[in-house]
């Protein structure tokens, strides 16, 4: 990569970066009404025939009670999980691909943008302590990290993939 592309993509993940947990900070501090999603799933979803086959499921998630009991519940509680998940591995992979501009070793590039991402995440649980009606929850950061190990895993297939086609394209 060239000199001044590298800059570029270096100062433009970095904004992106830095606006994407601008765009989380907003979401967070957001109250849980503001947030929900029941009315549109109870609208969508409500006298579906998808309750009479949802999965007798019940389980306990920082103290509070998901079951199979309010389908609507379930549903919107595994769609905020995933939104966890999203978020911080879009997070993640923005900084890594900022930091991938730099010369600096790939795992290096790896075990920082986890580590912003991840103490980000602990940060923004913390924030949400001061919004009316939210929580922070630990175990929310837990569910944050998958996201950033999956961007470290999706950056890790792309460079291993990419380094055996280059590879083959020697060995012909």
């Amino acid at each position: 990569m060239q000199q001044s592309s590298s800059k570029f993509y270096f100062y433009a993940f970095t904004v992106a970066a830095v606006l994407w947990m601008a765009f989380i900070f907003f979401k967070s501090g957001e109250t849980y009404q503001q947030q929900t999603l029941r009315p549109l799933l109870e609208a969508k979803l409500g006298g579906s025939a998808l309750f009479r086959h949802f999965p007798r499921l019940s389980f306990t998630y920082d103290g509070q009670l998901v079951s199979w009991q309010d389908p609507v519940g379930v549903i919107e509680f595994f769609i905020r999980k995933a939104g966890h998940v999203s978020e911080y591995a879009i997070l993640a992979l923005l900084w890594i691909i900022a930091l991938l501009a730099k010369p600096v070793r790939v795992i290096m590039t790896l075990v920082t943008s986890s580590i912003i991402s991840v103490l980000y995440a602990a940060s923004d649980e913390w924030h949400q302590t001061f919004v009316d009606g939210r929580t922070g929850h630990a175990i929310d950061v837990v569910v944050d990290t998958i996201g950033v190990l999956l961007a470290v895993l999706v950056v890790l297939a792309v460079l291993g993939i990419r380094a055996r086609i280059k590879r083959r394209r020697i060995s012909w």
